[in-house]
């Protein structure tokens, strides 16, 4: 084996570029760049192989884009074999498509928030198309209550629901905690201490409450779905279903929410409970304010139960966006396992921005209405 050189005879009426060595890609090293310079702007008329080794796809290559001009078939008659890979490399380099120019940094960036755009966009309609499928289904169901799969209602009530309540309980109990630190710690500094109860029952009951339980239920219950269905999906389950005439929606979407609307309001006024005993405690232990007291504060405000109808207003619209958004995901999962992690991660990250967003929304509607 002998490393690819060259050597260029221009002496005569003809350019001949004479090879030695093996002109192969294990052997050609640095050769091409060194072709590139010595034929600049000059065209092989003849090639002289009798000093060549061996000739493969990557030496034909490296000779097709130093030289300016197309060898003819001539030139190869000491190897006629080195010439036909040569003229197959040459035709492919010469229909090979011009690589694209790359894109400044500017109109990338523009590209990628486009592309951005037009995938909202499209996820808006499919959620939009989903919707009103979901929307047909449940009218379905009503119309024919026989239908309804009791059995897989009350086992989604039993894993969404019922499961959560430990989880859901302890949350809330630290988050009545944390506001009535807070509220004891900045109030008594202006001798206001004894509002720490106003404090503690309007956050629990109003905000925190539904928003902490609707944000746990989208990480559990929202990714639930969104994995249950997907991998129903991926195993082709859902095209069986329609196979068999059963309605995926009827038996797989319409359960699950139903389960949330049935459920999550439950589990807000557990979370109501045990925030309000949690900031009780505080107060008790911090500011010396007896469980009667706390209780009789509460009892006392007129605006308590406004607050509490508030926070059970948003409860339902909570487990209609938390349901729904899992499902949906679940039923867009394909048919590859990278497919039903994206998806399952969607579902929570949209469910929780649609409980944050709509919060944000049930709180301009609220103050418009002087609640």
């Amino acid at each position: 084996m002998a490393a690819a050189d060259f050597q260029i005879e221009d002496g005569g009426p003809v350019l001949t570029l004479r090879l030695t060595g093996d002109w192969t890609a294990t052997e050609l090293g640095r050769i091409s760049r060194r072709l590139d310079d010595e034929l600049a702007e000059r065209c092989v008329d003849a090639v002289d192989l009798t000093e060549m080794g061996r000739f493969d796809t990557a030496g034909a290559l490296a000779i097709v884009q130093a030289a300016n001009c197309v060898l003819p078939a001539s030139a190869w008659t000491q190897r006629p074999e080195a010439g036909r890979i040569y003229a197959m490399v040459e035709k492919l380099e010469r229909e090979s498509a011009v690589p694209p120019r790359r894109a400044s940094g500017w109109v990338r960036a523009f590209a990628k928030v486009g592309r951005g755009v037009g995938d909202i966009a499209a996820e808006a309609t499919l959620s939009m198309a989903f919707l009103g499928r979901l929307i047909v289904a449940v009218g379905a169901a009503l119309r024919h209550p026989r239908g309804i799969r009791w059995p897989a209602w009350f086992s989604q009530a039993e894993r969404s629901g019922l499961d959560a309540i430990p989880i859901i309980a302890v949350t809330n109990f630290f988050i009545g905690a944390v506001i009535a630190y807070l509220g004891a710690n900045l109030l008594t500094q202006f001798g206001a201490g004894v509002f720490t109860v106003q404090l503690v029952a309007v956050a629990v009951l109003r905000e925190f409450a539904v928003v902490i339980t609707s944000v746990l239920l989208a990480g559990r219950s929202s990714s639930s779905f969104a994995a249950e269905i997907g991998s129903m999906r991926m195993n082709q389950e859902v095209d069986a279903m329609q196979v068999m005439g059963v309605n995926p929606f009827q038996a797989l979407v319409i359960p699950r929410l139903a389960a949330m609307l049935a459920m999550l309001p439950l589990l807000t006024f557990i979370g109501m409970v045990t925030g309000m005993f949690g900031g009780m405690l505080v107060t008790w232990s911090e500011l010396d304010y007896g469980p009667s007291f706390f209780i009789q504060r509460v009892s006392e405000d007129s605006k308590m139960g406004t607050h509490l109808m508030v926070g059970m207003i948003k409860a339902p619209v909570f487990a209609v966006v938390v349901a729904a958004i899992g499902c949906r995901q679940g039923m867009a999962v394909a048919g590859d396992v990278e497919s039903l992690g994206r998806r399952v991660t969607a579902a929570v990250v949209q469910a929780i921005f649609a409980i944050i967003f709509l919060d944000a929304v049930f709180a301009m509607i609220f103050l418009e209405l002087n609640w």
